[in-house]
């Protein structure tokens, strides 16, 4: 039932916050929603792998192979500009749906690139709709999510992040065996089939259309959500709606020029709202998936030049995300007790000091990886996949309802961004000229200052209801 005054009345928010945690229900839509992020994980593990292997198929030097990745993540570079904006127009459901289905077709139309340059086309297409499926994905998932267990769940998202990567590695590594590269990349028609189960399985937002007015449609989804899970509420209030949020519904409609122009008029708020919570979003965003994107899309092709054979390579690569889903786990069980910022900023250090550690290691063996180098290279699997699931929970958490979809599109496309344009200059310039240790050195500095921003300018947001 929705009302418009009451001081004992709970607003929606309150309510959602407050629900039982139902596997049925929010479980349903965490599933459905890692299933997601997982094969967007997959998609991005790809780039990596197909480096080496288009390397020979193409005869690439390492500054053209770097394009396999940089028109990738560029593409999500935009996407994630432009989908964070459009979910908080059209909705997270339609946004999640329409990402799933064009990183999809253009992976697998890249299967079928008859040339390099068309093959560059695709991967950059793809890489559109990928670049907005985190943001989405976590934006929905976070906005039906009881606060107690939020911390959790969100960070337990990003489990999913590492079974993906893993996957790609180990199926790439099993099908090199009956075929080349296309084959590997046929697999990602299966998200297309994922829009099935988001159609059926997953609601609108309730705080989303609560936050552009249609409060009817908010208040029938709570309803059902209040049954489902057992909750004893029969009413609640609505805040009033932003000025923004009013716009966004009546100005964007649905033409693409008038998402864009709602997508970057979001930019101007996301500073006006904070300018301190924009400038450490993006410098965490870009510091800390700078060191893993650096990691997981050179690393096979490292690995290779040392010496070891494309599956050999693949599998240690493998390995390397393979352990992060024990540290997403570890991230997920402490991320409450001990806070976001602690958790976020001990660990991506940590992995940083580790990522130079690997370098030293590997750069000292031969063709049989040392266990030091290996170990360093687990180490670091393990711990940055503690930073990441914590960064996209805090960030996710430092903006309102009517940005947060933005707000986090933005600080995405900011490192996808960075790390689209790193690969060209890591494969032309950094890497051949100053080496691998003093490479990942200097991007491990890059995550120390961003850490040290978010100490001085940023609250803590744990235990915190959405807003």
């Amino acid at each position: 039932m929705h009302t418009t005054t009451s001081a004992s009345v709970p607003t929606a928010s309150e309510v959602i916050a407050h629900l039982p945690w139902k596997w049925r229900t929010q479980g349903a839509i965490f599933i459905i929603g890692g299933l997601g992020f997982m094969f967007d994980a997959w998609d991005v593990a790809l780039n990596g792998f197909l480096i080496p292997l288009l390397s020979d198929y193409w005869d690439l030097n390492v500054g053209q192979a770097a394009w396999i990745a940089t028109a990738n993540l560029i593409g999500m570079a935009l996407g994630a500009f432009i989908w964070g904006g459009i979910a908080d127009v059209i909705g997270r459901k339609k946004a999640f749906t329409l990402t799933l289905l064009v990183f999809s077709v253009f992976t697998v139309a890249g299967a079928f690139a008859p040339a390099f340059g068309w093959f560059i086309l695709f991967r950059f297409l793809a890489g559109f709709g990928l670049g907005g499926c985190i943001p989405v994905d976590y934006a929905l998932v976070g906005e039906f999510t009881p606060s107690r267990h939020r911390g959790r769940v969100l960070t337990a998202m990003d489990g999913w992040w590492p079974i993906g990567a893993s996957l790609c590695a180990f199926v790439s590594a099993y099908l090199l065996g009956f075929g080349d590269w296309r084959l590997i990349m046929l697999v990602m028609i299966v998200p297309a089939l994922l829009t099935v189960a988001v159609r059926f399985g997953i609601p609108e937002s309730p705080l989303y259309l609560a936050s552009v007015g249609r409060y009817a449609e908010a208040d029938a989804i709570i309803r059902r959500l209040v049954e489902r899970t057992g909750a004893e509420v029969t009413e609640w209030t609505h805040e009033p709606v932003g000025g923004a949020g009013a716009v966004q519904e009546t100005t964007a409609g649905p033409k693409v020029s008038g998402q864009l122009r709602a997508a970057s008029g979001q930019l101007v708020q996301l500073w006006q709202h904070s300018a301190k919570t924009t400038l450490v979003a993006w410098s965490l965003f870009v510091s800390v998936l700078l060191v893993y994107y650096a990691a997981l899309t050179w690393l096979p092709g490292i690995l290779k030049k040392q010496g070891l054979a494309d599956q050999a390579a693949f599998l240690v690569t493998g390995s390397m995300t393979a352990v992060g889903i024990l540290g997403v786990i570890v991230s997920a069980l402490i991320v409450e007790r001990f806070g976001r910022k602690w958790v976020l900023g001990v660990s991506s250090i940590l992995a940083a000091i580790l990522l130079v550690g690997s370098a030293v290691f590997i750069e000292a063996s031969g063709t049989e990886l040392t266990w030091s180098a290996k170990a360093a290279i687990i180490g670091f699997g393990f711990v940055i996949q503690i930073a990441i699931p914590t960064l996209y929970t805090y960030v996710s958490e430092l903006y309102p309802t009517r940005l947060r979809g933005s707000g986090f599109g933005w600080a995405s496309a900011a490192s996808r961004l960075a790390t689209g344009i790193a690969p060209i200059a890591f494969g032309a310039f950094m890497w051949p000229v100053l080496g691998l240790t003093l490479t990942f050195a200097l991007t491990g500095a890059l995550v120390v200052v961003a850490v040290v921003l978010m100490g001085l300018l940023a609250r803590e947001t744990t235990g915190e209801e959405l807003s």
